[in-house]
């Protein structure tokens, strides 16, 4: 599904909360890569789940909500891709089989191997929300060990603009989030690679494009679709990160793709120190504007 969102292009302003109401029709979004991902999440947990997996020990319970919920929606919303057998196994099209059970002491782990989205549960304590338990596996610049058990605040400290108003109506919505009204936004970036598993800490420099004299071939366009949804049985929230990337150089081929590539390189002049910091462009920025703007005048 390639160029599946494009939300530098339909007014969606960088760095902002931006959340909309989301259908839980669409609330797993699956696409041609299933069975690719999914391959690539056993690969990571098998040899770093030190770093993609972590969960305190009293979320069990919901962690075993969220599996229960992602069974069900899966076998009823897609039933010509999930199936669950006699056995208890859930079958995948393309001949991959899950075995649930096989993770029953990490219920979100399990969860996790079904879709390709990243899951993350978020719990209310004394100190506000943090992150409680998460399945992370396609992280983007961003640290599952770093971050564990930080607060709304901690896990957002280096956002900019992201201390004050912003910070304080992110713990609103949080606090007032209802069972019955799911939300979902998108983000976006710019990566020198199509890989999903980007751990590294933000905290730390990034010379993302080194001496790459193509950038409109380098570069690819990083989309984080994310959801939140209220759990009705624990009341924790449920954070779920699906990860779409494409090349710059599909635009071209995306009937829309002109005026993607010209909202994409107007949305990147209009970044500010700071936040072409965050997204490790200050050095590419310019360069990355004009290979757009050919993309888009179609030379």
């Amino acid at each position: 599904m390639s160029l599946a969102h494009a939300p530098y292009a339909d007014g969606h302003k960088p760095f902002s909360i931006g959340l909309a109401p989301l259908d839980l029709a669409d609330w797993i979004e699956p696409d041609d890569r299933l069975l690719a991902d999914l391959a690539e999440k056993d690969r990571l947990f098998a040899t770093r789940r030190d770093i993609v997996f972590a969960a305190e020990p009293d979320t069990v319970e919901a962690q075993r909500e969220v599996l229960d919920l992602l069974l069900t929606h899966l076998t009823e919303r897609f039933p010509q891709t999930w199936r669950a057998e006699p056995d208890g196994t859930m079958a995948i099209a393309g001949g991959r089989r899950v075995d649930p059970a096989a993770d029953m002491g990490t219920p979100l782990l399990a969860a996790a191997r079904l879709v390709q989205e990243d899951l993350v549960l978020m719990r209310r304590g004394e100190g506000g929300w943090r992150l409680a338990a998460a399945a992370l596996c396609f992280p983007s610049a961003w640290s599952l060990t770093e971050k564990f058990g930080a607060s709304l605040d901690g896990l957002h400290g280096n956002v900019p603009g992201y201390a004050g108003a912003m910070g304080t109506r992110m713990a609103r919505i949080f606090d007032s989030l209802r069972i019955e009204h799911p939300v979902w936004r998108l983000n976006w970036s710019i990566y020198p690679d199509d890989r999903l598993h980007h751990p590294e800490s933000k905290e730390q420099p990034r010379a993302w494009f080194g001496g790459a004299d193509d950038f409109a071939a380098a570069a690819f366009v990083r989309v984080e679709r994310q959801t939140l949804r209220r759990l009705p049985a624990s009341g924790d929230i449920l954070f779920t990160i699906r990860i779409h990337v494409d090349p710059m150089l599909a635009f071209p081929r995306h009937p829309d793709g002109a005026r993607m590539a010209t909202g994409l390189r107007d949305r990147l002049i209009a970044l500010d120190p700071a936040q072409l910091a965050y997204k490790g462009l200050t050095a590419h920025r310019d360069r990355l504007a004009e290979a757009l703007e050919r993309i888009a005048a179609g030379t």
